[in-house]
């Protein structure tokens, strides 16, 4: 019996003859598509006297691609049941693509923005479509490694988005930061075409409208509340009527599902331990480093005084070490499991966090590189075996519905570490007393401090994971 188990594990569900050349087009957009969602911050000022508006508009360009990917993702798993992975993979592509050359072309904000709310269909569809695929292609037994790679993949977009939209921001307009998204997504296209084969079963369910109506008022209140926060303030009409409107529509829509025979998004895998706890883990994982990557630039500007040019050097080797330690961490679940490698992350992130959180307006910059490095390992040592035991928890179609809630709850989590970062930021600006200087760095701390409390939450859920990679 044992033996009929494990040879079942060394097989994959769909047998593959070049797994890797058929996960580059999926890898290629994600990537794009995190490369998009988190380095057009530095292009924001250009733009912003390019199109001749303010602050409050220029956001809508990072908040409206993050609101069309909150709308996409939870519709992600149904689409599985109706397209071929071939189909959704090319339609993802394809408009990321069009939706970047709009935008590059785009000769007001309005045009500029529509082309950004189409990048956001293609990243909704493709970033839960790439871990899906490779729950089906791979064995079951490479799957900590091959989702430490697809992690470093994601990684790796952040860690030198910065830097190279720099680059091409000295060197060009910002037209040509479209303008790549478009070239790099034509290479994943031809990929496409020629080595992606389709997975997965098309039993094309029929489709609910109130459930996908309640899944956009959902999604996109709760993103669109968390998103206006950093600007009108928690408590202000706009904030609160979004998030009410999302809470509420969530709950109806929780309700439909877990009473539907064939829901659009299965919630029922929550009833699986190691998914839960891997879900909350990744989630409290992922608004640590979100809230730490949006509050260093600030640091780095506003109390020790860098030159915007130098912010992205200083922050890439902290992003490198994060991205090649996803991979790292991948192939750790494979010999530990998730238990000691979420719990030994929290701890070293926990280090790095509290470092720069005791920093001042007067630390060397080696200082704050190291305490960035530090941080960058323990985070992702803590994301990638979570993941995998959370998706290792699934099987068959339940896969893609894992995959997608994760995805999902990532992007809510994402706005709401933004927002509440910010808010954090503010507060302590306003209690510090001194120069301005000294006022923003009490400001920082005051963000940090909130990224600590993620960490040791975090590290406390770290404690009720038994997943060692064994089998039960």
């Amino acid at each position: 019996m044992k033996n009929t188990e494990n040879n079942v594990a060394m097989k994959a569900v769909v047998p593959t003859a070049h797994p890797w050349l058929a996960m580059l087009p999926l890898m290629i957009g994600a990537f794009v598509g995190m490369f998009s969602e988190t380095s057009l911050n530095i292009a924001l000022p250009q733009l912003m006297a390019a199109l001749k508006v303010g602050q409050g508009q220029i956001q809508w360009l990072v908040t409206g691609y993050m609101l069309v990917i909150g709308i996409v993702l939870p519709l992600s798993s149904f689409l599985t049941k109706w397209f071929s992975t071939r189909q959704l993979t090319i339609f993802a592509l394809l408009a990321f693509m069009c939706g970047s050359v709009v935008s590059g072309l785009g000769s007001n904000f309005g045009i500029v923005l529509l082309g950004r709310m189409v990048q956001g269909i293609g990243t909704g569809i493709i970033l839960p479509l790439m871990f899906t695929v490779a729950m089906m292609i791979f064995p079951m037994q490479k799957l900590g490694s091959v989702n430490g790679v697809l992690a470093l993949v994601i990684m790796f977009a952040p860690a030198i988005g910065p830097t190279l939209t720099g680059l091409i921001l000295a060197a060009a307009s910002w037209r040509f930061v479209f303008f790549t998204f478009a070239i790099i997504l034509a290479v994943g296209l031809l990929f496409a075409f020629t080595s992606l084969k389709n997975v997965g079963r098309l039993t094309k369910p029929k489709l609910d409208l109130p459930s996908i109506l309640l899944s956009v008022l959902a999604f996109s209140g709760l993103i669109a509340g968390a998103s206006f926060a950093s600007e009108f303030g928690w408590l202000s009409v706009p904030v609160l009527a979004a998030l009410l409107v999302g809470l509420v529509c969530l709950f109806f829509y929780s309700r439909r599902q877990l009473a539907m025979k064939t829901p659009i998004l299965n919630l029922r895998v929550f009833r699986h331990q190691n998914f839960a706890l891997g879900g909350i883990l990744m989630m409290l994982d992922f608004a640590v480093i979100l809230s730490a990557m949006y509050i260093l630039p600030q640091y780095l500007q506003n109390s020790l005084g860098v030159k915007v040019a130098l912010t992205g050097l200083i922050m890439l080797p902290g992003g490198l070490v994060n991205a090649l330690t996803s991979a790292f961490a991948g192939r750790m679940y494979d010999t530990l499991g998730a238990k000691w490698p979420t719990r030994i992350g929290f701890m070293i992130a926990l280090v790095g966090a509290m470092m720069l959180a005791v920093g001042s307006s007067q630390s060397a910059i080696w200082y704050v590189i190291t305490a960035h490095i530090i941080l960058m390992i323990g985070t992702p040592l803590a994301m990638s075996p979570a993941q995998t035991s959370a998706l290792n928890s699934l099987e068959g179609a339940e896969s893609a519905d894992g995959s997608t809630i994760l995805n999902t709850m990532q992007q809510i989590i994402g706005a709401l570490a933004t927002a509440l970062s910010t808010s954090f930021l503010t507060l302590g600006k306003e209690v510090t007393a001194g120069s301005v200087t000294a006022k923003f760095t009490g400001g920082v701390h005051f963000s940090l401090y909130f990224t600590i409390a993620l960490i040791l939450l975090g590290l406390l859920v770290s404690f009720k994971v038994t997943d060692d990679g064994r089998p039960d």
